[in-house]
């Protein structure tokens, strides 16, 4: 008997060992797919996240999964060959309005600007009457919109009255730096490396908006995936949501870990590093979900006045779940 029991003992005790490790072990995490421009901004906030393990602390794994343009990653989104993707507001209101389930939540509220020599007697938009202005984005670009009808509320028509150039962002950027252009309205990372030169802000994007009436600065652009993905997978969207706040809290605080960014942020110089870092920070979401969404509701109307059913679609109201909530979408 004396064996029985020393087997039942031994049996029992590699149970309970078995079992305290499989406690131990942590649970596998799930993977979330994200979808990145290959040369985009977003890149920088992601790289600080998983190199710095943020994403598994707070339990997903995040995957990057580059792409060469915009359009690539909304198709790459709609196929569900990724999980996620950086896109604006209005693109999910339409989506929503033609039966779509994509909805948004605010990554950052950086915008673009148009841009002069330091050395420019331009103080106020009405100085622009007569010249020569670079527009990135194309005719409906929202901030140019935005910019246009605050000149229009002073009485200046700058589309009418000013040789208005549109290109591509490096472009814009050269044809800035070379004189041939006598200011630019180009996106934020671009004003950065242009203000980094001794370029200086005439308005931008915000401002404007703040002027034609929203209370505080909208988030441009956001993360977007699809209302029945976050049902399904509630925990994942909420770890990374969490590990965005955490990783935006470590790039506001921490100018060590723009040093690391260096070499992917592919700054000039530190003077460049330091501006696109400081213009970074600014763009980080403060406000609450409710005045976000009151004043994207707001801006979304303006808009569609201005540019239309080519710019915002179908729906003349930005689409009920356009916001993600955390619960059921209704907002």
């Amino acid at each position: 008997m004396r064996w029985l029991h020393a087997t039942l003992a031994a049996s029992l005790a590699l149970l309970v060992s078995t079992l305290c490790a499989s406690a131990q072990q942590p649970a596998a995490l799930e993977t979330l797919r994200v979808g990145i421009l290959q040369y985009g901004t977003v890149n920088w906030e992601l790289d600080a996240m998983t190199r710095n393990g943020i994403d598994v602390r707070h339990g997903v794994d995040v995957e990057l999964v580059p792409f060469a343009g915009e359009d690539a990653s909304n198709v790459a989104l709609q196929a569900g060959a990724v999980d996620m993707i950086v896109s604006d507001w209005l693109w999910v209101s339409r989506q929503r309005a033609a039966g779509a389930d994509f909805t948004f939540a605010p990554y950052s509220t950086s915008v673009g600007s148009i841009m002069v020599p330091g050395d420019s007697r331009m103080e106020a938009l009405a100085d622009l009457r007569g010249r020569t202005l670079g527009v990135a984005g194309g005719p409906l670009d929202k901030n140019w919109l935005l910019i246009q009808a605050l000149a229009k509320r002073d009485g200046l028509d700058i589309a009418a009255e000013n040789e208005i150039v549109y290109g591509a962002p490096p472009l814009l950027t050269a044809k800035a730096e070379s004189g041939e252009l006598d200011a630019v309205l180009n996106y934020w990372h671009y004003a950065a490396r242009l203000e980094a030169q001794g370029f200086r802000t005439l308005i931008s994007g915000t401002e404007a908006a703040m002027a034609m009436g929203t209370a505080g600065p909208v988030a441009a652009i956001g993360w977007v995936f699809r209302d029945s993905f976050a049902e399904e997978h509630p925990k994942a969207i909420e770890a990374f949501l969490a590990a965005d706040a955490e990783t935006k809290t470590l790039l506001r605080d921490s100018d060590e870990e723009w040093v690391k960014l260096a070499p992917l942020v592919n700054a000039e110089n530190e003077k460049t590093l330091a501006t696109l870092r400081d213009r970074y920070r600014e763009g980080i979401p403060t406000r609450t979900a409710e005045d976000e969404i009151a004043d994207t509701r707001a801006l979304y109307r303006l808009l569609a006045e201005i540019g239309g059913e080519r710019l915002v679609g179908p729906s003349p109201e930005l689409v009920e779940g356009t916001y993600f909530t955390g619960r059921k979408n209704g907002a």
